[in-house]
């Protein structure tokens, strides 16, 4: 009947697998529109942690099946990790997961061009995961790529061979980077004969008779707004469209079809390698926050760079986005602060403003603070906001007006069972 969109409004890490997790059950359907395996969502299954990072996050509940889409970049070798850990846990993956035919395979030699590229560019690195999605989606705008579909062609081997000898010719003239291709292949292989076990569908065929039947969809967002291809802080974005629009292409559905638009956010920033990041802490508070909240990155263990909520970017994310509700995660992580800032505005040049200006690299931007005061209580065994502290309270109503959007759901802690709603029955409803 409908497509509902829950994706991330900052830099990526904002907790929507766990999100996800938990509405999964309301659907019938769970859609992975972009990215690839430098997603991680992070779940808690009976107190056990995994990190999802091609997989849908409702891949562990009985209502939904889970879909890759057309939009996605699957790299075999991960996809086959992911399959097996999901496989100790119990699950029968096979039976909760088919995959789009139109999807790109990530080959070896992307990855050996990716990490040829970030470590010819020095100081200058976008701070790559390494994981071959930016080389994937440039052979794929080329009209070079290798689809999912494509393993049950005859001539796939020959396919491959001639886009890795491409990728050989590439890695010849503009690198010296030493690899060994001999080993990841023979990995890449066997990930390419678990991926032939999995049902393989016309995927926008698929998820448009699921709306003819009247069944509910949720397509899934990984990384942020913040960092897609066309609005985000280019160059230090991922390469696909990570905001609403994202999914029209990456699943094949048409605009009218999508309803609710739920934008998950910190109650703080965090951002994983270089790139711009105006309210940035790098003193003890910004250390704290790391510290408290465990922030490194659930795909590389990378630090993330830690600072207070960004209202301006965050205005920017819900304006595209068409953002209907707001769920705010890692609100526990602040509890102690005797303090808590919001960026409100930027001084850009000299000048304060609330928009994002056209290049965040070309310009000096100093962030404006409003202070709060924090809570300094625990969150434990809340359900609503009425039970929340005074000064939380305080906080969020603030965040709302700013953003002209509802705060529905508050994360106050990794397990499925830690959210506080404002609405309980229109939540889970």
């Amino acid at each position: 009947m409908s497509v509902d969109v829950l994706l991330g409004l900052q830099w990526g890490d904002e907790g929507k697998g766990k999100i996800v997790d938990y509405l999964a059950n309301n659907y019938d359907l769970i859609a992975r529109f972009q990215g690839g395996a430098n997603a991680g969502h992070t779940l808690y299954i009976d107190g056990k942690k995994i990190v999802l990072h091609n997989i849908p996050s409702g891949v562990f509940h009985k209502r939904p099946l889970n879909l890759i889409g057309n939009g996605m970049v699957i790299d075999p070798v991960a996809f086959k990790k992911e399959v097996e850990q999901i496989t100790a846990f119990g699950t029968d993956v096979r039976q909760k997961l088919v995959l789009s035919k139109k999807a790109h395979l990530t080959i070896p030699t992307h990855k050996i061009l990716d990490a040829a590229s970030e470590a010819a560019k020095g100081k200058a690195k976008i701070g790559s995961t390494l994981r071959g999605i930016s080389p994937t989606y440039m052979d794929k705008i080329g009209r070079n790529g290798l689809r999912i579909g494509d393993i049950t062609l005859p001539d796939f081997e020959e396919r491959y061979q001639k886009l890795k000898a491409k990728h050989e010719q590439l890695l010849s003239r503009l690198y010296d980077f030493e690899y060994d291709l001999e080993e990841m292949e023979a990995e890449w292989r066997e990930g390419i004969e678990v991926m032939r076990s999995f049902k393989l569908v016309e995927g926008e065929y698929f998820v448009n008779q699921f709306l003819k039947e009247g069944k509910e969809v949720l397509a899934e967002g990984a990384q942020g707004s913040m960092l897609d291809i066309d609005f985000g802080t280019y160059p230090y974005v991922t390469s696909s469209n990570t905001i609403t629009a994202g999914v029209c292409n990456g699943l094949g559905v048409a605009p009218q079809h999508i309803k609710e638009v739920i934008g998950i956010t910190k109650a703080y920033c965090t951002r994983v390698g270089a790139g711009p990041f105006p309210s940035e802490l790098e003193n003890e508070k910004g250390e704290e926050i790391r510290r408290i909240g465990g922030e490194f990155g659930a795909t590389t263990g990378r630090p993330r760079r830690c600072g207070w909520i960004d209202l301006p970017a965050l205005q920017y994310a819900i304006m595209l986005n068409g953002v209907t509700k707001v769920v705010m995660t890692k609100v526990d992580i602040l509890s102690e602060f005797e303090s808590i800032e919001v960026c409100e505005t930027y001084k850009v040049d000299d000048k304060i403003q609330n928009h994002l200006p056209y290049d965040l690299t070309k310009h000096k931007i100093i962030p404006i603070y409003r202070v709060f005061e924090g809570w300094q209580s625990s969150l434990d065994n809340l359900e609503t906001f009425d039970q929340l502290p005074s000064k939380l309270q305080t906080y969020i109503q603030y965040i709302e007006e700013q953003l002209g959007a509802p705060v529905d759901i508050l994360s106050t802690g990794p397990e499925r069972n830690q959210l506080v709603f404002k609405v309980v029955e229109e939540v889970i409803a």
